[in-house]
């Protein structure tokens, strides 16, 4: 069964360090409508409010080298075991009490590049997607992932 398999956040008054993401992981989380994790210095009302990857592509990407400790690749949830067609934009994911809406594909920034010391054309299509908050609510390590049908 696909899940939660690890999240991790950007604390509000944490410092942005040079050589990494500045990340927490947490067991639980609480996701607020149209903005994000609580808590969260990424949470906003864009379209960037979370960035979601699936637990097997952080492996690929570790297996060739890249830093994939929660949070090393910009990551914010981490989901096991989902079919990566259910990661098309606008579907709909109930995460927890939460469900979330799939964005656009997340792409490497200069940032990213530094950090991983690889230019980003390389983890192209790998890095996951952009998702919003539709519905807010506790999301927790291990919760269901499941795909749930978008409202017309």
């Amino acid at each position: 069964m696909a899940h939660v398999a690890s999240i991790v956040y950007r604390p509000l008054k944490s410092g942005r360090p040079q050589d990494r993401y500045e990340r927490v992981p947490a067991e639980r989380v609480r996701l607020a409508p149209f903005k994000g994790i609580v808590g969260d210095q990424k949470g906003g009302s864009g379209k960037r409010q979370l960035n979601i990857m699936r637990a097997e592509t952080v492996a690929e990407l570790g297996a060739e080298g890249y830093h994939v400790a929660p949070g090393e690749l910009g990551e914010q949830i981490v989901l096991a075991g989902l079919d990566p067609a259910a990661l098309a934009e606008g579907a709909r994911l109930k995460l927890g009490e939460a469900v979330i809406e799939v964005g656009i594909p997340r792409t490497g920034c200069a940032r990213f590049e530094m950090i991983q010391g690889r230019p980003r054309k390389e983890s192209k299509g790998r890095l996951g997607v952009l998702a919003t908050v539709v519905t807010g609510g506790e999301v927790a390590v291990g919760d269901a992932a499941e795909v749930v049908p978008a409202v017309g």
